[in-house]
């Protein structure tokens, strides 16, 4: 697995928040980023039951669909007084349309009814990597924190204004995307791709 300034890497999301932030975190080393959409490459049915089972199955339809190396994310929000959920359906639970205030409201109802006290919650994200005829490789990244309500911030996307990671007394909707970028599960995922991808600061690049 090698990846080197000017290559282009189709990022297997047509969530255009996750692609954005894909692509920053991808451009200070020269790699060339484009979205399943602009492709024209339909998303899988996501059948897995992990986050490396979904990441797998996206980046290796991608690959498949666009003769392009992939990297594919399945990332959610687990929350401890949820058994972990909504985890790999954190997308659906915002809908078919992505409605992540409906997603947001759900959380926030569904923790009321149980009358939690434990609003302990971590961000998972798994890249995957696929290239053609079949080389796969995934990585994985957490963050840890909790949730508060109401939602707060509009600089991310997703569940990210209800989410306070450890240390800090703002939601990631709030801080400002650097700084989300060097601390977020995607961000520590990401380090683990770079550093089999023959990528890093110090590098040629």
């Amino acid at each position: 697995m090698k990846l080197s300034r000017g290559d282009t890497l189709l990022v297997a999301t047509h969530n255009p928040g996750k692609l954005r932030e894909i692509a920053e975190l991808l451009a200070p080393f020269g790699i060339r980023a484009k979205g399943a959409a602009e492709m024209r490459v339909p998303e899988p049915e996501e059948t897995g039951t992990t986050f490396a089972q979904n990441a797998l199955l996206k980046a290796e339809a991608a690959t498949r669909g666009s003769g392009l190396p992939a990297l594919a994310d399945d990332s959610g929000l687990c929350v401890a007084a949820l058994a972990g959920a909504p985890g790999i359906y954190s997308a659906r639970w915002a809908g078919p349309d992505k409605n992540f205030a409906a997603g947001i409201s759900r959380i926030e109802s569904e923790l009321r009814e149980k009358g939690a006290t434990d609003f302990s919650a971590k961000f998972v994200c798994v890249l995957a990597f696929a290239a053609y005829p079949r080389e796969t490789h995934t990585f994985e990244g957490e963050v840890r924190g909790r949730l508060e309500f109401p939602p707060r911030g509009s600089k991310g996307f997703g569940y990210d204004p209800i989410f306070v990671p450890e240390g800090l007394s703002q939601t990631f909707g709030e801080i400002d995307p650097v700084r989300k970028h060097a601390m977020s599960h995607r961000a520590r995922a990401f380090e683990k791709f770079l550093a089999a991808a023959g990528l890093s600061n110090s590098s040629e690049l």
